[in-house]
C-alpha cells in the first residue's frame, strides 16, 4: 500500500499559496485494509475514508467510465491494481493531476508543473468531456487564479464548447450550478467565472438571464462602456474589490437583469427595468434554489439601486421611505451590503472605477439619524395604533432635514 498527497495541496504549494486542505490517494489497497487501520468509510459512490486522527480524506485509487449522459452516469472501478497514473488521468486539469509520495518527490505524469509555470488551465485527457460539472469547475478555477495570470487553454475551451454543443451543460442540476457559482463568487476574480462560461457557450444554458445582457446598449452618457453585459462584468469586478461577501457580489451580478428584456425599440433607454429585474432575480433564485439571504439582498439592489444613486437629490421623506423599504432601521448590516452593491454599480463603468460614492456615506449617516430618533413618552401621549407610527415617521423626517440640507451635490463625468 502506497499513499500519495494529491490535487490542490500539491498545486497550491507549488504556487506558494496557503494549503487549506489535503487529500490523499491510496494505491494497492482494498477497503478492509483501511478499516483495519482505523479509518472511517464515508464514501457513497466509491471508497473514501477519513483518517482516524487528522480526519483528512483518503480515497482508493480508481478509474471511471461514462455510461450515460450528465454526471451521474459513471461506472467506477477501484482495485489494488489501479495505478496512481491511472487515477490522476481521470482528473480535470493538469495542475490538479500531480502528486507527492511519502518522501515528498513530485509525481507529474501530465505536465501540471509546466502548466503552472505557463499559467495555463488545461484538461488532462479527453475524459474531461465525460463530466459537465468540469465546465463550471474550470470557470471557477479561472476566477481563483486569474489574478495570477492564468488563462484557459484554447484546446480546453474548445472542448468545453463541444460539450455544451452536445447538450452536456443542459444536464447540470440546479443545486450543482449554484454550488459552483457560490464558490466562484467568493474567489478573487468572480467576473472571470462569467467570462469563461460565456466563452464556452455555457452561460446561455445555465444563466440565460445574464447571457442576454450582451449586445444590449445603454446611454453612453451614464455608461461609457455602452454594452450591458460589459457593464455587468465591470460591476462584478468592482464588487469583488469592495467586499469579500458573496451576497454582495451576487446582488451586483444580477442588479440589471431586466435590461435584457427591454424591447429593442426602446434602446438605449431601459424604463421600468428595475421591476423586470426583480422578477428575473426571483425566477433565477427559484430555479437554482438560491439561499434566501442572497435572494433578498439581490431583490433590494435590483429594485432600489436607481433610487440609491439619486440619494443626494431626495427629499427627507423619500430618504426615509428608501430606508424603510430596505428595512434598514431593523437590519442595518444588510443595508450596509446593499450600499456596497450599489457603489459597485456606480464604479462598474468605464472611467468610473476610482470615483467616490458620497451617496453611500450620506445614506449611512441618514440611517444613523433615523435609528437614533425615537418617540419619548410625552410625544406618545394620547396616540394609539397607527398614529404612533405616523408620529414617529414625522419625527424622523424632521430629524433628516438638517442632514439632507448639508448635502453637497456631485457632478460626475
Amino acid at each position: 500500500m502506497q499513499i500519495y498527497l494529491v490535487g490542490g495541496a500539491v498545486r497550491d504549494a507549488l504556487l506558494g499559496l496557503p494549503v487549506k486542505e489535503r487529500d490523499w490517494v491510496v494505491v494497492g489497497a482494498v477497503p478492509a485494509d483501511l478499516v483495519r487501520l482505523g479509518y472511517r468509510n464515508v464514501g457513497r459512490d466509491f471508497p473514501v475514508f477519513l483518517h482516524p486522527e487528522t480526519h483528512e480524506e483518503y480515497a482508493l485509487a480508481r478509474v471511471e467510465r461514462k455510461t450515460a449522459p450528465g454526471y451521474h452516469g459513471f461506472e467506477t472501478r477501484f482495485s489494488p491494481d489501479v495505478t496512481l497514473e491511472e487515477d490522476l488521468r481521470r482528473r480535470d486539469l493538469t495542475v490538479n493531476a500531480m502528486a507527492r509520495d511519502a518522501d515528498g518527490a513530485l509525481i507529474d505524469p501530465y505536465g501540471g508543473r509546466a502548466d503552472l509555470e505557463r499559467r495555463v488551465l488545461r484538461h488532462v485527457s479527453d475524459a474531461f468531456a465525460e463530466d459537465p460539472v468540469r465546465i463550471l469547475r474550470v470557470a471557477r478555477f479561472a476566477a481563483r487564479y486569474a489574478p495570477l495570470g492564468f488563462n484557459v487553454a484554447p484546446e480546453t475551451l474548445a472542448l468545453m464548447r463541444q460539450m455544451v454543443g452536445n447538450g452536456e451543460a443542459g444536464a447540470l442540476v440546479p443545486e450543482r450550478v449554484w454550488q459552483e457559482t457560490a464558490k466562484a463568487l467568493a474567489e478573487p476574480a468572480p467576473q472571470a467565472f462569467i467570462s469563461v462560461l460565456r466563452a464556452a457557450g455555457a452561460l446561455a444554458v445555465v444563466f440565460p438571464e445574464l447571457d442576454r445582457l450582451w449586445g444590449v446598449p445603454q446611454p453612453a452618457r451614464w455608461h461609457p462602456e455602452i454594452d450591458t453585459g460589459t457593464h455587468m462584468l465591470l460591476v462584478l469586478e468592482a464588487a469583488a474589490a469592495l467586499s469579500p461577501i458573496a451576497r454582495v457580489r451576487f446582488a451586483a451580478l444580477t442588479h440589471d437583469l431586466g435590461k435584457g428584456e427591454t424591447p429593442p425599440a426602446e434602446w438605449p433607454k431601459h424604463v421600468g427595468h428595475e421591476a423586470r429585474s426583480v422578477a428575473l432575480v426571483h425566477a433565477l433564485a427559484d430555479r437554482l434554489r438560491v439561499p434566501n439571504d442572497f435572494r433578498e439582498l439581490a431583490v433590494l439592489v435590483a429594485r432600489y439601486h436607481g433610487v440609491c444613486h439619486r440619494a443626494l437629490e431626495l427629499r427627507p421623506a423619500t430618504v426615509l421611505e428608501l430606508l424603510e423599504n430596505c428595512d434598514a432601521p431593523r437590519r442595518p448590516e444588510r443595508f450596509a451590503e446593499f450600499l456596497l452593491a450599489c457603489e459597485a454599480d456606480m464604479r462598474g463603468r468605464t472611467g468610473f472605477a476610482d470615483l467616490r460614492y458620497p451617496e453611500g456615506t450620506f445614506l449611512r449617516d441618514a440611517l444613523a439619524v433615523v435609528r437614533a430618533t425615537t418617540l419619548p413618552e410625552a410625544a406618545r401621549a394620547g396616540l394609539t395604533g397607527a398614529a404612533v407610527g405616523e408620529r414617529l415617521r414625522a419625527t424622523r423626517i424632521a430629524a433628516l432635514g438638517p442632514v439632507c440640507a448639508s448635502r453637497t451635490p456631485i457632478v460626475r463625468p
